[in-house]
This record gives C-alpha cells, structure tokens and sequence, in this order.
C-alpha cells in the first residue's frame, strides 16, 4: 500500500508550502517530467483521433457561467467573482463555456462534424480545506478535457470512441478501472429541470455502455447538473474510489449558447455536445499512478528511463558517452558513478529506475553495456546501439512491458 503524498515527496515528485496555499502543489523536476510526459502522451493520442487544439483563458465574465448554468447550479464549488473595470470576472470551473464560444465564433457546416476540440488547460475549484491532500484534491486543476460537437446520429460512435481511448490509455499506463458508472440525477434542485434531455441523454449512454460490452452499475445523485455521464472509476491502496474518466452527452449547453450548424437541407439545426476526458485532471491521474506503481512508472512515463552505471573511475568516460547517446536518441539518462557508493549500494538505491547500464572494464572495451531490469531479469552484454534502440522502440511504443521476451536482437 502506497500513500501517494508520502511517494511524491519522497521520490521528489512535488511539493506544498503554506505561502502558495493549501491544495495549491507545486511541481519538482521529476513531477514535471512525468506530467509533460503525460500530457504529450494524451495530445498526440487526440491528434490521432482527429481532434483540434485550443487555447482559451482561465478566467471568464460571471455572465458566461450564467448563461452555461454554472453559475446557478454550481457556485458553490466556485471561487468568488473579482471586480474588475466595472466588469465581474470568475476563475473558470469548467472548460466547457469557453469551448461552446469558441464553437459559435463562426458558422459550422454538419460536413465538418464531428467537430472535436480539445485542451489541457487549467481550472479552480473552491475545495474545503478539510478535503484537501496530495495531489487528489487540488484547487487549481490541469484538465484534460474535450467536448465534441456532432449530430444526433452521431453521438453514440462518438461517445464509444472516446471510451475506446480511454481504455488503450489505461493500457499504456498500466492502470484499470474499479468500475463504470452511468451516473445519473438524483434528488434535490442541482440539476437541469429538462426531462426530455436527461431521459434522451441517458438512453444514448446505455446504448454506448451495452454496445460496448461494459459491465457497469447506475449511480444516482452522480451526474452533471446538465446531464449524465459514464464514470470510469479507479480505486487506490485502500479501496477508496474516485473519478479518473469521463464521457458525457450534453443537451443542454447547445441550446443555451444557441449552438447551430447547416444541415444538408440548408436549415439551422442543434448539435450534441459530447464531453470527454481520457485521464480526467492530470494531478488526480499522476496520484493514481504514483500509488498505482509504488513510484515504478511505465517506462516511457519515468522521469530517469535508464542510469548508467561505471563499475570503477575507468568506465566513467563510456558511461558519459552512453548518456549522451540516450539524449540525443530522446531517452531520459544519467550517470550514477561510483563517487555514490558501491555498485550494489548504486543498484539498490536506482531500483524504480526501468532500465540499469552496468559498465565494466570489457564493457568499456568492447562498447557494450549489460542490462539490468527492475523486475529483476539480467541480460547479457551487448552493443550500446542495439540496446539503446531497443529500450526507444519500447517507450516510442508506449509498452508496459520492460523486455520482449524471446525477441531477436538487432546488432
């Protein structure tokens, strides 16, 4: 069992200061390195499916919240507005208004859709001091996040690819889910008072679950104020549950922006706005993995891929070389010499390090390095190259995995 907190500033990951504020962390070289990561991993696996790329501020006028219904059914989690030049402004809640804008700055043709758009971008939440901690409860939020606007004959493909992505990006991370959950209203005046929407909503994201041979358990008073959503859960050390993924069909944000596109009849008709996130906030999802691995990331995910290891001073000319190889072929490296210790006392220490370079003297000699792999396996020496290689097509590749076994080596 795994306390992320205590991993996190262990490992050097990242950090809380009472000057910044609590639920306010900030990020250390090696937390950087796996969130970059982590991102890129999640832009390039949108680019792929299709998405575009967006950019929109963290603030917004309260009106705009007023007019998506945040602000009626959902202040209570905001941050309070800032006057400004005779204007209310808010720290966003939520990326969805500004992506509905952004939609509507210019007039859509349904040959264009679906239209995907995505972003990680930042938003704030105004979190009770008591549930703060870690990384899991933060105020200000890195959301990968993503709202798809597509017609109605669309919606169910749409929602089924998204947890498609969401599954291929659990494999790559080596995570699975506790549960899915069709999140649906409940009791009490939070909710959308649009009958139709919830109960259209609800029968698409059944059908999206059913096709998709997902077993999964309904979760009522868990939707959306504007809608419900399929919840991918994941659990941590101690069984307690949290929301990692999401896929949701929204009704109600279209009409309120009065969201439009030409249909082939050449009339106005309303898109659905389908919101998706594969990894949900990069804090929470960093949290999960740190707890998840014990602080032994994927590969491709670890902040040091491999350390170089010099037996004695005469090997540290070749272990420099070797490093600079691994940067030039994009793979995060460093020496660990012996001015550290033994070699055994080096080992040990680097043991969440995916991949270890031993360099002894006819390593050295003959240009070699001899692999050792943190689930324990020993290879035989061979050329620097091919190792190298090697290890980059496993992280290019997104691989769990730290070897293939009965694999051909390439000299």
């Amino acid at each position: 069992m795994y306390d992320h907190r205590r991993l996190g500033r262990e490992l050097g990951l990242f950090g809380s200061d009472p000057l910044i504020g609590s639920g306010l962390p900030y990020w250390l070289p090696d937390g950087a390195t796996v969130r970059h990561t982590l991102e890129e991993y999640v832009r390039d696996a949108e680019r792929r499916a299709g998405y575009q790329h967006v950019y929109s501020p963290v603030l917004g006028k309260r009106e705009l919240y007023e007019l998506s219904g945040h602000w009626s059914h959902y202040n209570e989690d905001m941050f309070p507005p800032m006057d400004l030049g005779g204007e209310q402004v808010v720290l966003r809640p939520s990326l969805c208004p500004h992506h509905a804008v952004i939609y509507r700055s210019r007039a859509h043709s349904y040959r264009e859709l679906p239209l995907r758009m995505a972003e990680l971008g930042g938003m704030y939440r105004a979190e009770l001091s008591g549930v703060l901690g870690g990384l899991s409860r933060v105020r200000a939020i890195q959301l990968n996040d993503a709202h798809i606007f597509c017609t109605l004959d669309q919606v169910a493909d749409e929602a089924q690819a998204a947890l498609g992505m969401i599954r291929r990006a659990y494999e790559a991370l080596g995570i699975r889910p506790s549960r899915y959950r069709l999140s649906l209203p409940g009791p009490g005046g939070k909710y959308i008072a649009a009958p139709e929407m919830w109960e259209r909503s609800t029968a698409l994201l059944t059908e999206v679950l059913d096709r998709s041979g997902l077993p999964y358990e309904e979760g009522e008073g868990e939707a959306a104020f504007y809608g419900p959503k399929i919840d991918v859960q994941v659990a941590d050390s101690s069984g307690r549950e949290s929301t990692l993924s999401t896929v949701q069909i929204d009704f109600h944000q279209p009409e309120r922006f009065d969201l439009h596109y030409i249909g082939p009849d050449g009339a106005r008709h309303r898109p659905v706005m389908v919101h998706r996130s594969i990894i949900g906030s990069v804090e929470r999802a960093v949290a999960h993995l740190i707890e998840e691995h014990g602080g032994a990331f994927p590969a491709w995910l670890a902040p040091t891929q491999l350390v170089i290891l010099p037996i004695s001073d005469s090997e540290v000319a070749a272990a420099e070389a070797v490093v600079e190889r691994c940067a030039r072929l994009g793979l995060r490296a460093r020496l660990a010499g012996p001015e550290r210790g033994s070699l055994g006392a080096r080992i040990r220490e680097d043991r969440r390090v995916p991949y270890q370079a031993v360099i002894g003297a006819k390593e050295a000699a003959d240009g070699h390095v001899a692999l050792r792999l943190r689930d324990g396996r020993r290879l035989d020496p061979r050329p620097a190259g091919a190792a190298l290689r090697r290890i980059g097509a496993l992280v290019d590749a997104h691989r769990t995995e730290l070897w293939e076994c009965g694999e051909v080596d390439i000299w």
